[in-house]
């Protein structure tokens, strides 16, 4: 099973439009997948599920992780790097079993001209030391405001090449 991780708890984000157009995308191409939106990590899951505590509403994401083979994990960056909020659902999940020697794909989403650049590459040095194999192929949307249309969807020629050749290699990861 395949899980994309909008990895922001902003309402109404661009990267929980990016993810639900790669959803839509796999679909087009005969693969079905999960979004999870990081807006319904439990309001106090600092207190609630690190540690190993562990409440009723973390255990269904718990659930989701567990069950998941591959994530595709889009990431706004914030300040330079990737938002803390990923980082919380990388430490309340289980240690080693929920990501080990499973795979990813990572997508960055800026408004500014880099597409988060760092903070994908951060977030690859946590997928290494949690043994999350990384898709070579990672994504860099800069601009993001002038890439998608009023319904979501991704509009620049090459940034829909780029996108669907990485999905086509996570398939086939």
């Amino acid at each position: 099973m395949i899980t994309i991780i909008a990895a922001t708890n902003r309402p109404n984000s661009n990267t929980l439009k990016v993810a639900n157009y790669y959803q839509q995308q796999l679909n087009l191409k005969g693969v079905n997948s999960n979004v999870f939106s990081l807006m319904h990590l439990p309001v106090d899951v600092l207190n609630t599920d690190m540690f190993g505590k562990r409440s009723e509403d973390f255990q269904k994401i718990q659930d989701l992780i567990s069950e998941t083979d591959k994530f595709i994990f889009v990431m706004p960056e914030y300040n330079g790097s990737f938002p803390g909020v990923l980082k919380v659902l990388i430490d309340a999940c289980n240690f080693p079993e929920s990501f080990y020697n499973k795979k990813a794909a990572l997508v960055g989403i800026s408004s500014g001209k880099y597409g988060n650049i760092r903070g994908v590459d951060h977030f690859t040095g946590v997928c290494h030391y949690i043994h999350l194999n990384v898709l070579p192929l990672r994504i860099h949307i800069p601009n993001i405001k002038q890439e998608l249309d009023g319904e979501g969807n991704l509009i620049q020629e090459d940034t829909i090449k780029f996108t669907h050749e990485q999905m086509d290699k996570f398939i086939n990861f």
